[in-house]
């Protein structure tokens, strides 16, 4: 039982981690509308290339996010169709707990 647990909270800490950043939060929100290309998700999200480059990684190693190879180009997808609403559902608990998260003109959703 003890090795469930402890892989379990490894399991929830990969997703701390990824969560942990904005600008990855913002890429697994992005994402969970459609698949993009990491130049397009750089440009929609105001950062260089280099920024979403190292950050698309950091997902690729947290396991949320899979690469898919088009021609020359690559572009980006959540790992697994479940997590789309998992996030959704995440944001709307955070909202729920504390609704004054988002008071400040915040655009979280």
């Amino acid at each position: 039982m003890e090795t469930v647990t402890l892989t379990h909270s490894a399991a929830l800490a990969r997703l701390g981690h990824a969560l942990s950043d904005e600008t990855r939060t913002r890429v697994l929100l992005a994402l969970r509308e459609a698949p993009a290309y990491p130049s397009d998700l750089a440009d929609a999200l105001g950062v260089s290339r280099q920024v979403m480059s190292n950050q698309l990684a950091c997902l690729r190693g947290c396991g949320l996010v899979e690469a898919v190879p088009d021609g020359r180009r690559t572009w980006y997808r959540l790992a697994d169709h479940r997590l789309a609403p998992a996030l959704g559902g995440l944001l709307a608990l955070v909202l729920d707990v504390d609704p004054s998260c988002c008071a400040d003109g915040c655009t979280c959703a």
